[in-house]
C-alpha cells in the first residue's frame, strides 16, 4: 500500500502515485545526511523546548482544569472563568497558567508527526517513549465528545467563539496528520482512534452549519487525507465544505487541501483553477529561492514581481507548503515542473532555514541581509526556538518524510522525482541510487531485481538544465539524453545488474530577473544546479554594498565551502584591482556570524 503524507484512493485523479510505504529510503548524501541530522540534532532540541516552552504542560493544564470541573457544561465551558479577549493577539493572560500563544498545541502535534515518520525507518527508542507519553496525555485531554484544544479547555474559553484567532481548526488539523504519520509510519493506531473521535466532533459541530472558518488552513488537507486513511466520506464532505465557504481567498496550505479535495471528488474543474494560482505564483510572486510571502504585515504574497530581496519575508512555513502543494499538483498532473519547484525549494527556501548544525532556525529568510538593518521579526541570526516556533517542528516533519517525495509510480513506471542516494521499489523494479548530487551531477543507478516484462524508468531532466544531459545503459557510450516532457524515458526488459548513468551539467550560470521586479532591475544572481548561491561578507574584501560585477564575467568554481560538502564560487568584480568576490550555496549562509548577505549583485545588464 502507498505510504508517506499523501495517499490518493484508487478513483481519485492521479496520474502518479506515491511508492509503497517501504518503497523509498535515503541511503546516502544531502538529503540522507540532513535526515540523520534532523534526528540526532533537531528532534532532541523539539522534545526539550516542547517541556520548556511549556507545550506539554498545557495539556497537563487542560487535564487538571477538567478534573477539577464538575459538573462541566461540556458545549460552553462556562465551569471555568472565561478569558479576557485577546484579538489578533492571540496571547492569553498570564493568570491563566497557559503558557505560549493559544496554538501551542500544534507543535507538539508537528513534532508527532515527524517521529511517526521517523519511526518508521528506525525504532528510536528516545522518540517511542514520547510519543507514547504524550499520545497518553492527549487521550486524557480529549473530551468524552471528541473536542481537543489545551487553550480553551484550560481557559473555559467557549468554543469556536472566536474562530478567526483561535486556530481550533489548525490544531486540529496538524493533529490528525500526525496521528495518520504515527499510523501509517510506526504503525501504532492509538492516535488514529483520538483523530477520528475529533474529526467526528468537527463533523457533528460544522457540517452543513456554516457556523465560520478557522483563521488559519490546514484542516482541509488533514480531513482529506484522513478519508484517505479510513474510508469515511464525511470527513472529505467537510473538507469540500470549507473549501467552498472561503471562496477565492487562498493561499498556499489551503491550496494543497484544494488539490485533495479536487483529486478524491473528481473535481477537474477545481483542479484547473488551482494550477492556474499555482502558475500564477510561481511566475510572479516567487523568491529565486522558492519562497513565498514579499510582505510581513499579513504573512502576504504582495502584487505581482514584488519582491524585494532585503525586505522579503518568506516564511519558512511557506515554503514547505508551498512544497505540499506542489507534491499533490505532481501527483495529480504527472508534469514535471511540480518536482522542478519541489527541488528549488528543498535545497534553497527550505534548507536556508536550518543551521548546518542543525541546532537553529530562520523564521523569515530573506534574499538580502543588510549590515545594520532587519524587520521588525527578524532578527538577523537564526535562534534555538521561537515565542511562535512553527517553524522548526515543520521542518522536522518534513526532513522526516522527505524520503516519501523521490519517486511516484504509474502505469508501469517508475518516476525518479529528485535525485538522492537511496533505494527505490516500484512497478516492479527494485533500484539503487548513488550520486554525490546535488555538488555532482552523475547520478548512477543499478537494478537490483527486475520483473520478467518490460518497464519503464522514468528520470526527470530538471528544467534549469542548460547543457545537454547524456546518458549510458550498462557499457554503451553516453548519448544526449532525450526528453519527453521533462523526463527522460527508458523502456526496456531490464536486468539484475544493468546500470544507467546519467550526468547532468553543474556548470555555474549567472540568472537574470524579470525587468518587472523594480527592486533587482538591473542585477545578477549565481546559480549551479539546484542551488542558488549567495555573498557573504565573511568572504570578501571589500563591503557587499559596493560589490559589482562587470558584463560577461566568467564564474569559477573553487574546492570547497563551509563544512566541506560544496565548491564556492568566485567572480572577478568590477574595478581595477578590486579582488575576487566569493560566493557560497545560499542554504549555507549565517553559520560563521552575524554579516551581510545578499543574493542578487547590481552591475550586469539583463
Amino acid at each position: 500500500m502507498p505510504g508517506g503524507p499523501v495517499r490518493p484512493t484508487a478513483s481519485a485523479i492521479a496520474d502518479q502515485h506515491p511508492l509503497a510505504a517501504s518503497g523509498a529510503r535515503l541511503t546516502g548524501g544531502l538529503l540522507h545526511d540532513w535526515q540523520r541530522r534532523n534526528v540526532s540534532e533537531s528532534m532532541p532540541l523539539a522534545l526539550h523546548q516542547l517541556e520548556a516552552a511549556g507545550n506539554m504542560d498545557n495539556l497537563r493544564l487542560a487535564i487538571s482544569v477538567g478534573e477539577r470541573a464538575a459538573p462541566l457544561d461540556r458545549a460552553s465551558h462556562s465551569a471555568v472563568a472565561p478569558a479576557q479577549p485577546i484579538g489578533a493577539a492571540v496571547w492569553p493572560s498570564p493568570a491563566l497558567g497557559y503558557h505560549g500563544p493559544v496554538f501551542m498545541d500544534s507543535d507538539i502535534y508537528k513534532t508527532l508527526e515527524a517521529i511517526g515518520w521517523e519511526l518508521g525507518s528506525d525504532p528510536l527508542p528516545a522518540l517511542r517513549d514520547f510519543a507514547d507519553s504524550a499520545i497518553a496525555l492527549i487521550e486524557r485531554a480529549q473530551l468524552p465528545d471528541g473536542y481537543l484544544n489545551s487553550y480553551v479547555q484550560a481557559s473555559g474559553e467557549p468554543r469556536y467563539s472566536r474562530l478567526a484567532t483561535s486556530h481550533e481548526m489548525y490544531c486540529a488539523g496538524h493533529f490528525i496528520q500526525a496521528a495518520i504519520a504515527l499510523h501509517r509510519g510506526a504503525g501504532d493506531g492509538r492516535g488514529l482512534t483520538i483523530a477520528v473521535k475529533l474529526a467526528d466532533h468537527l463533523v457533528s459541530e460544522f457540517a452543513g452549519a456554516g457556523k465560520g472558518l478557522d483563521g488559519h488552513p490546514i484542516i482541509e488537507t488533514a480531513l482529506a487525507e484522513l478519508y484517505r486513511e479510513t474510508g469515511n466520506a464525511a470527513y472529505l464532505d467537510l473538507a469540500r465544505q470549507f473549501i467552498d465557504q472561503r471562496g477565492y481567498g487562498r493561499a498556499l496550505y489551503l491550496e494543497a487541501g484544494v488539490t485533495d479535495v479536487a483529486a478524491e471528488t473528481g473535481d477537474h474543474e477545481l483542479l484547473a483553477s488551482s494550477v492556474r494560482r499555482w502558475s500564477d505564483m510561481v511566475a510572479t510572486k516567487t523568491y529565486l529561492t522558492g519562497g513565498n510571502g514579499s510582505r510581513h504585515d499579513d504573512e502576504g504574497f504582495g502584487d505581482r514581481f514584488e519582491l524585494p530581496p532585503d525586505r522579503a519575508y518568506n516564511e519558512t512555513c511557506a515554503a514547505i507548503a508551498s512544497f505540499h502543494w506542489s507534491w499533490r499538483l505532481l501527483l495529480a498532473t504527472g508534469e514535471a515542473k511540480y518536482a522542478d519547484h519541489m527541488e528549488r525549494i528543498l535545497y534553497n527556501g527550505f534548507a536556508g532555514a536550518i543551521a548546518i548544525a542543525g541546532d537553529r532556525f530562520f523564521y523569515v529568510n530573506p534574499l538580502q541581509r543588510r549590515e545594520d538593518h532587519y524587520e521588525k521579526d527578524d532578527p538577523g541570526r537564526r535562534r534555538v526556538w521561537f515565542s511562535c516556533a512553527c517553524c522548526p517542528p515543520n521542518i522536522m516533519r518534513l526532513l522526516a518524510s522527505v524520503h516519501h517525495y523521490l519517486a511516484t509510480v504509474s502505469e508501469g513506471t517508475l518516476s525518479v522525482q529528485q535525485y538522492a542516494g537511496a533505494r527505490l521499489s516500484g512497478a516492479g523494479l527494485d533500484i539503487e541510487m548513488e550520486t554525490d548530487y546535488p555538488w555532482s551531477g552523475l547520478v548512477v543507478i543499478r537494478v537490483r531485481s527486475a520483473p520478467g516484462q518490460p518497464r519503464e524508468l522514468a528520470l526527470r531532466i530538471p528544467s534549469w538544465s542548460r547543457e545537454p544531459a547524456t546518458v549510458a545503459i550498462n557499457d554503451s557510450p553516453g548519448q544526449p539524453a532525450a526528453t519527453v516532457a521533462g523526463y527522460l524515458r527508458l523502456r526496456r526488459q531490464w536486468q539484475a545488474g544493468d546500470e544507467v548513468r546519467l550526468r547532468l551539467g553543474m556548470t555555474p550560470r549567472w540568472t537574470y530577473p524579470d525587468r518587472r521586479v523594480d527592486a533587482i532591475r538591473g542585477c545578477a544572481a549565481i546559480e549551479r544546479g539546484p542551488l542558488v548561491y549567495c555573498f557573504e561578507q565573511a568572504d570578501q574584501a571589500i563591503g557587499l554594498d559596493e560589490l559589482t560585477v562587470g558584463s560577461g564575467t566568467p564564474l569559477t568554481e573553487r574546492a570547497v565551502t563551509l563544512d566541506g560538502v560544496g565548491p564556492t564560487i568566485t567572480v572577478t568584480a568590477a574595478g581595477q584591482g578590486t579582488p575576487a568576490a566569493v560566493a557560497i550555496p545560499y542554504f549555507q549562509w549565517d553559520n560563521r556570524g552575524l554579516g551581510a548577505m545578499r543574493v542578487w549583485i547590481p552591475g550586469l545588464p539583463g
